[in-house]
């Protein structure tokens, strides 16, 4: 689904807005030879067709009264309860609990049967979630217009990537689903994932930031070895950068997987992914433990330089 950039967005900035987030880019692997392609190939596609059953997390539903509070009003002429940001936690749940039965549906992207939900009421009082300078990287113009097509918005999984610094922003994982408009009228789900990013401002915890990921429900079921958690560390840390003297059973919280490899060079590290709605597991985080070391740090390895350096 194409989204308008407002004029605000002239100039040198090419971002792409959905859903008051920066669009990202599906990363689609290259390196994928045949023998990998051959192993890996006899999976059970059609899990990776069905949509969530889960139950959402922004299930607070406002009524009447609480959006009549603001109706008509324009973002700068409305201040949120402190109560909704007292947390990251509870900031985050507000956020989606206001957005979730917001519509921004167009004569190009249609669907429902007259009124849904609070239509845009709900738009300006969540823009007030956002810090000041992610509000000027996303004017409120872009912020609406980023939800074209949109009619109703679920927080489905949220999950805080450890190793959070002090100095820095506090980022989630989510998992969001949308029914959205069509050229047909028949509405539709979506599904994206991504990161958000929450900030102390003023004693207040909002949003610094939000990344979004679109999942495709056709990549996952034919592309093999790469959704599985498992597999990507066999194969990428294992099989290309020769790191992996044992690799420990898979730990399961939910929807987040923990692998754990005892390294050849002595280090022990964790690989944490989040498992999606079209069932990909998504790496999130990877974690080192030095030799003879005590507390799990972050770390980046980029295994695509491993099969380089033995290229050269």
């Amino acid at each position: 689904m194409r989204r308008r950039r407002s004029r605000q967005q002239a100039g040198n900035d090419t971002s792409v807005y959905v859903m008051g987030a920066i669009r990202q880019k599906q990363k689609w692997h290259q390196r994928e030879n045949e023998e990998e392609k051959e192993t890996y190939q006899q999976i059970a596609v059609e899990q990776y067709f069905r949509p969530s059953r889960r139950s959402v997390l922004n299930h607070r539903l406002f009524d009447y009264h609480f959006f009549h509070l603001y109706n008509g009003k324009t973002y700068s002429e409305i201040s949120l309860p402190t109560s909704f940001l007292d947390t990251p936690e509870n900031a985050i749940l507000h956020y989606f609990n206001i957005l979730r039965e917001a519509e921004n549906l167009t004569e190009q992207f249609i669907g429902g049967c007259g009124t849904v939900g609070w239509a845009k009421t709900p738009f300006p009082i969540a823009y007030n979630f956002f810090t000041k300078d992610y509000k000027q990287k996303m004017p409120y113009t872009t912020y609406l217009a980023s939800f074209e097509g949109i009619g109703h918005t679920n927080l489905i999984k949220l999950y805080k990537l450890p190793n959070q610094k002090a100095d820095q922003p506090i980022r989630f994982f989510i998992e969001l689903e949308t029914i959205n408009g069509t050229a047909t009228g028949v509405s539709a789900f979506q599904y994206h994932y991504g990161t958000i990013s929450v900030r102390n401002e003023d004693g207040l915890y909002k949003i610094d930031n939000l990344d979004l990921i679109g999942e495709d429900f056709l990549c996952a079921a034919y592309h093999g070895w790469r959704q599985k958690g498992e597999d990507v560390v066999d194969i990428e840390y294992g099989g290309w950068c020769k790191l992996i003297k044992k690799r420990l059973p898979t730990k399961k919280e939910d929807y987040v997987k923990f692998i754990d490899i005892i390294g050849t060079d002595g280090n022990d590290y964790r690989f944490i992914f989040v498992q999606l709605t079209n069932d990909t597991d998504v790496l999130v985080s990877q974690l080192i433990k030095r030799k003879q070391g005590s507390i799990w740090e972050e770390t980046k390895i980029d295994p695509t330089k491993c099969v380089e350096s033995r290229e050269r």
